[in-house]
């Protein structure tokens, strides 16, 4: 068993010793301190000021990335639901009584690269979470009538984020710009495969037994929490889970070559979409590109933009302009979204938006506007960092990109690090016509 403690970070934060500059480089400026059980089963706590509050997240490394088998998607949004369906133990009805009697707050969520579940609760109750989690995660149980409401429920939920334009448009975007890597396809899945679900009692088994093992899993909890005291409580109740034997390749996804494009129609009146992706790395911090795409994207497309002032407040052709440098485990995308009011304009605005980029390219940002952007983007994080819950969030997510709990202290110096022609040289890089992929939805014309 491994055990790291990062000292420094906690002197500074309790007050013992004067920051220097490095350490004032930690966007999270908690101590995190880490254990390894020998089942593989990593163990961090984060001490926060909330008195007698937790956070117990349990971060699970299986997103839909990892849905590798043809014809068979979604499944690990799926096991986000199914989860809740109870053990011998603890039944759904038991399990739902035991956390509304502590006065825990649960529930869970699937990404691409990661499933999530996590309750607020009494740090007197630590004791009971952990006994009531490891049960589940270790003996779920539910048989064949159960499995398929619980996959009709996944349809039913599929056909509800149907009726906004943004999954079809998510969809198509993800299937045109991937043509081998499993983000070719959205988080619950191809509907094909969600329809087929009910069918695949039996995968569901390989799927859980694949993934859902300690050396996968990783228990976070912020708050008020004793490291020694929840490694105890760990190691007794989740020590004899087995470790998994299975394993599974990502496909690689090839360079884009050429510039790809979608046409989609809505069927009730909606205002036109315009949405750009661009391939870019992985969100890991340790290649200098991932902070300077970040930062591009508020350069060009934030608030304070020159081209969201123009589109956006004095012509007034768009009513919303987003820009996203995904971080993501494997190789993502810079998205560009613009919802424009009228569909003449489209064509237009995809001219500015393209023509912003190029001027990246080209000319280096104002440096004092650089340093504006990397003030935004640090009080940003460090303001969302308020409570227990919003900390172990934030762990659970840089473990779930970089595998380590903290790397969000190495993108936020990165940011520091960052220069004008940075900027510039990831917009030459990433925005060629070759590397973009279109898709536009527009409302159905009547004929």
């Amino acid at each position: 068993m491994r055990d790291c403690w990062v000292w420094l970070a906690a002197a500074v934060a309790l007050g013992a010793l004067p920051a220097t500059a490095a350490e004032n480089d930690r966007i999270l400026p908690y101590p995190v301190r880490e254990s390894r059980l020998e089942n593989g089963l990593r163990v961090i706590s984060v001490p926060f000021d909330s008195p007698g509050i937790i956070a117990y997240y349990t971060v699970v490394r299986t997103g839909s990335r990892n849905e590798v088998e043809k014809g068979l998607s979604g499944f690990a949004h799926f096991f986000e639901h199914m989860m809740f369906r109870g053990t011998e133990k603890y039944p759904q009805e038991k399990y739902q009584a035991v956390t509304k009697a502590l006065g825990a707050d649960t529930n869970a969520f699937t990404t691409d690269d990661w499933t999530c579940y996590h309750l607020t609760a009494p740090a007197s109750a630590l004791a009971k979470v952990v006994e009531i989690e490891s049960d589940r995660f270790q003996n779920l149980k539910y048989d064949e009538p159960a499995f398929q409401k619980e996959a009709r429920a996944v349809l039913g939920e599929y056909n509800k984020n149907a009726s906004s334009p943004f999954l079809i448009l998510d969809e198509t975007m993800q299937d045109k710009a991937y043509t081998t890597h499993t983000y070719k396809h959205t988080t619950i899945g191809f509907l094909a495969d969600v329809k087929d679900m009910p069918n695949q009692f039996a995968y569901s088994k390989t799927f859980f037994d694949r993934w859902y093992r300690p050396e996968n899993c990783t228990i976070v909890v912020a708050g008020d929490v004793s490291h020694e005291k929840l490694l105890e409580l760990v190691r007794k109740d989740y020590g004899v889970w087995m470790r998994g034997r299975a394993s599974v390749t990502i496909p690689s996804e090839p360079e884009q070559t050429a510039e790809r494009s979608a046409r989609l129609t809505w069927p009730v009146p909606t205002l036109p979409i315009l949405y750009l992706g661009f391939h870019i790395p992985s969100g890991d911090p340790r290649n200098p590109d991932t902070a300077a795409l970040g930062a591009l994207a508020q350069a060009v497309f934030g608030e304070t933009s020159p081209l969201y002032q123009k589109l956006v407040l004095d012509e007034q052709k768009a009513v919303m302009l987003v820009a996203s440098a995904d971080e993501k485990r494997d190789p993502s995308l810079f998205t560009v979204l613009a919802r424009v009011r009228k569909a003449a304009d489209v064509a237009g605005v995809r001219q500015q938006v393209e023509e912003a980029l190029a001027d990246a390219a080209k000319t280096p940002i104002d440096r004092a506007r650089l340093d504006a952007i990397k003030d935004h983007l640090r009080y940003e994080f460090a303001g969302s960092l308020k409570s227990a819950d919003a900390v172990a969030l934030a762990v659970g997510a840089s473990i779930a990109i970089t595998d380590r709990p903290d790397s969000m202290n190495e993108l936020y110096a990165a940011y520091d690090r960052l220069t004008p022609e940075d900027l510039q040289r990831v917009a030459k890089k990433y925005f060629a016509k070759s590397n973009e992929t279109v898709v536009t939805l527009e409302s159905e014309t009547k004929k």
